[in-house]
């Protein structure tokens, strides 16, 4: 490796690197932002209460599962059979035309209504995963803060989405159909994962976005001015991307800057798939600029915003072969045909910092909320993981486990990661049973 570019890399590992004392730090950073955030004060941590604990196991019934969250909408039927036993029944999934992404949100509410008209005439509880920015006010109640992945339907931010979609039932003549529950996705994974295993207390989704869930008691919920709840525990979507008490390097600053939300999200933009791709197009760029790699040729991929994505660093990462023969061939296919082993070598060095940090700041988050529930970590907690990021990179997960047994030491046995997939189907029809119970 070149002298030049040896030191570039050399450079980047001090600054991507987080120590068992950032670790710490971090962790005791983010209870002081839970707490605040738990108060009702100014936080990065929005803590948001979600109307409804984790399932008992033992709810039965057939429910519906909505799912809104791109430009597939899908419905499932779900039976729950009782002692954590859940039976898809059936499912379909339906493409929204863009006249109900950005026409009338009449429209878009419409053609769902109708759509679960012809999905199913039984009576049914419904619970719907609506995946854009809400403040839920009741546990079928939420009102639309913005539009984001490109809708932009008329007439629905600031409304009751619940009471959209149900005025729209009304109109389409579905009268055997009710909203029982306004979920999250993170929060129905959490219940995906709980209803089988009752030491499920946490959930986590690592895929293109990143956000966290966990079981808290209500005593704890200072800023709780809810109708009465009858359990003395509630899941609290915690919105841990927004969490800002994080060292920047000059590229997650370049990176803030380009993007739509300056300022906000930095825990996101460091963890995130979303943007892992794009902090190492910053770094690569800069190195390519200065005539340090590449041989300063002006690369697609690496020029234009989003041209390198995080299954891009999977994909490196994921190379064993002497003189990198996968990278070699991927760097050929995007128009970099001379590349030298030790280019290949620096790069896939830089995607492993970028996301190895990422993974360490995860596992720094998870190890807050964990001592929030537990400060000993005295118990058993299995922690429910959902997203691309965590279950296809090929050294995320593993990067996680060991960041908490640096952290924990021996009591990171007492810590299960389990991959729990469909938290907004399933999770959100057991959320439907809990709500219908109460």
């Amino acid at each position: 490796m070149s002298s030049k570019l040896k030191k570039a890399v050399s450079e980047l590992e001090k600054q991507f690197n987080v120590p068992l004392s950032e670790v710490k730090k971090i962790i005791k950073d983010f209870h002081g932002e839970m707490s605040r955030g738990l108060a009702g004060q100014k936080s990065s941590l929005k803590m948001i209460p979600t109307y409804v604990d984790k399932p008992s196991g033992g709810e039965k019934g057939k429910f519906l599962a909505l799912d809104l969250g791109g430009t597939n909408f899908r419905i499932l039927e779900v039976e729950l059979r009782g002692r954590g036993q859940l039976t898809p029944v059936r499912e379909k999934k339906l493409v929204l035309d863009k006249k109900y992404v950005s026409g009338k949100g009449e429209n878009l509410f419409n053609f769902l209504a109708h759509c679960i008209k012809d999905f199913s005439k039984e009576p049914r509880s419904i619970g719907f995963t609506f995946s854009f920015p809400v403040k839920q006010t009741g546990i079928a109640e939420g009102r639309l803060l913005h539009w984001t992945k490109d809708f932009s339907a008329k007439g629905v931010v600031g409304k009751d989405v619940v009471r959209l979609l149900s005025e729209a039932l009304l109109r389409s003549a579905t009268y055997n159909k009710r909203i029982a529950a306004l979920v999250n996705d993170t929060v129905g994974t959490l219940a995906a994962h709980a209803y089988h295993d009752e030491d499920c207390d946490v959930a986590v989704i690592l895929g293109t976005g990143t956000n966290a869930c966990y079981q808290e008691e209500v005593n704890n919920i200072s800023k709780w001015r809810g109708p009465i709840y009858l359990s003395d525990r509630m899941i609290i979507n915690i919105e841990w991307g927004g969490f800002n008490k994080l060292r920047s390097t000059p590229f997650d600053i370049s990176l803030d800057n380009a993007s739509e939300n300056p300022g906000a999200q930095i825990l996101e933009k460091m963890v995130s798939g979303m943007y892992l791709g794009e902090i190492v197009r910053f770094i690569i760029r800069g190195l390519i600029n200065k005539k340090i790699i590449f041989k300063g040729k002006n690369i697609p991929i690496f020029n234009e915003p989003k041209g390198f994505i995080a299954e891009y660093i999977s994909r490196i990462e994921a190379d064993r072969s002497p003189g990198l023969l996968d990278v070699n061939a991927f760097l050929k296919n995007k128009g970099i045909r001379n590349s030298t082993g030790e280019e290949r070598e620096a790069l896939q060095k830089i995607c492993h910092l970028v996301s190895k940090r990422g993974a360490r700041i995860s596992a720094a988050a998870l190890a807050a909320v964990l001592t929030k529930i537990d400060p000993k970590l005295l118990r058993v907690h299995t922690v429910a993981v959902d997203g691309s990021l965590y279950e296809k990179h090929p050294n995320f997960a593993k990067n996680i486990r060991l960041t908490l047994q640096e952290t924990f030491g021996r009591r990171a046995l007492r810590v299960r990661m389990a991959l729990a997939k469909d938290g907004s189907g399933r999770g959100a029809a057991i959320i439907a049973a809990i709500a219908t119970s109460l």
